[in-house]
C-alpha cells in the first residue's frame, strides 16, 4: 500500500532513524510486541521546510533525506500561482455546498480579484477554510467583495510592500530618549564617584594630598554634571515678569553644599563610619559587606583592623 506522512520536517530525530530502518530493511514491530513483522510500502511524504537546510543543521538525517527524495515533486505556494487560486476555492466551495446542503454560489470578477491578489500565508488549507465558511455561513448566489474581505484576516491584500506609522508616537519616543539617557548620565557619574572615593580606600591612600586631589576630582565631576544637564536638558523657552521679581526679593535658598563648623571632614573618619554601617546592615558578614562597599574582602579586613573596629 501507500502511506502519506505530511510534515515530515517536523519529525523527530529519533522517530527519523526508526523510519529509516523500515524503509531500509522492511521491518518493523508493533507496539508491546516483540515479533518483527515485514512490510512492502510506498512513502509519499510533504514538507513546507528545506530539508537540505534542515540536514545542515541537523535537524534531519542526511541519509533519509536521499531515501525519501526519489522523486521530489516542488509545489509553489498559492502567491506565485493566483491562476489556480479561483478553481481551488470553486472547487472547496462547491464540495461543502454538497456536504451540508446549502445553495451554490459564483463569485463576482472583483471577489476573483481579491483572492488572485491575497498572500494566501496558510496556502491551501485557508483557501480551503474560508470557502468551506462561505459556503455555510452566506446566503445568496452572488459573492462579492465586501463579503470576502469579511473572512480574510487583516493582512497586506497584495504583494505590495506598505509602510506603517503609528500617529502619536514621536513625542513619547522623544521623552522616552531624554528619560533614558538621564538614567545612563546618572549612572554614569555613580561610577564615577565611586572609583574616586574607593580608589582611595583600596590603595589605603589617605593623606592631605590624597583628599585634595579626590575633592577635585569630584568638584570636575559635579561642574561636568550641571554642564551638561543645562545643555541637553535645559527647557525650550522661558518666560519672565517683572511683577514677578517681587515675589523672589526676599527667597533664601539654601545652599547644600554648604559646610557646617562642626562637621567632620576627615576621609578616615568617613571611611571608618562607611565601614560601620555596611558591618551593621550586613549583621557582620564582612563578604556582603565588603561586596557593599565596593571593595576587596582582604581590603575590608584590613580596614577594620586599622580602625579597630569589632564585628
Amino acid at each position: 500500500g501507500t502511506i502519506f506522512l505530511d510534515e515530515i520536517g517536523e519529525l523527530p530525530l529519533e522517530t527519523q532513524s526508526r523510519l529509516l530502518r523500515v524503509l531500509e530493511n522492511g521491518e518493523f514491530i508493533r507496539v508491546g510486541s516483540s515479533k518483527v513483522q515485514k512490510t512492502d510500502v510506498r512513502i509519499i511524504t510533504a514538507t513546507n521546510r528545506d530539508l537540505i537546510t534542515e540536514v545542515d543543521r541537523n535537524k534531519f538525517r542526511e541519509d533519509l533525506y536521499y531515501r525519501l527524495s526519489t522523486l521530489p515533486i516542488a509545489v509553489p505556494p498559492l502567491r506565485e500561482r493566483p491562476g489556480d487560486v479561483v478553481l481551488l476555492f470553486q472547487k472547496f466551495a462547491f464540495d461543502a455546498s454538497e456536504r451540508y446542503r446549502q445553495e451554490s454560489f459564483e463569485l463576482s470578477l472583483d471577489a476573483e480579484a481579491i483572492l488572485m491578489n491575497y498572500r494566501w500565508p496558510g496556502n491551501i488549507r485557508q483557501l480551503k477554510n474560508i470557502a468551506e465558511q462561505i459556503a455555510v455561513l452566506e446566503q445568496g448566489p452572488r459573492i462579492d467583495t465586501d463579503t470576502i474581505r469579511k473572512y480574510l484576516p487583516a493582512r497586506a491584500e497584495n504583494n505590495l510592500p506598505a509602510l506603517f506609522k503609528e500617529a502619536g508616537r514621536e513625542s513619547d519616543v522623544s521623552e522616552r530618549d531624554i528619560f533614558y539617557k538621564v538614567l545612563i548620565d546618572l549612572k554614569k557619574d555613580v561610577s564615577e564617584l565611586r572609583k574616586v572615593v574607593f580608589g582611595m580606600l583600596d590603595n589605603n591612600d589617605t593623606t592631605e594630598e590624597a583628599t585634595d586631589r579626590g575633592a577635585a576630582n569630584f568638584t570636575r565631576l559635579l561642574s561636568n554634571e550641571n554642564t551638561s544637564n543645562e545643555s541637553n536638558y535645559a527647557p525650550t523657552h522661558s518666560g519672565h515678569h517683572e511683577e514677578d521679581d517681587d515675589v523672589y526679593d526676599h527667597v533664601v535658598i539654601e545652599d547644600k553644599d554648604s559646610v557646617s563648623e562642626h562637621e567632620v571632614l576627615s576621609l578616615e573618619a568617613k571611611e571608618e563610619e562607611l565601614i560601620r554601617k555596611a558591618l551593621l546592615k550586613n549583621n557582620g558578614r564582612r563578604k556582603k559587606a565588603a561586596k557593599e562597599l565596593g571593595i576587596s574582602e582582604r581590603t575590608l579586613y584590613r580596614k577594620i583592623k586599622q580602625y579597630e573596629i569589632e564585628s
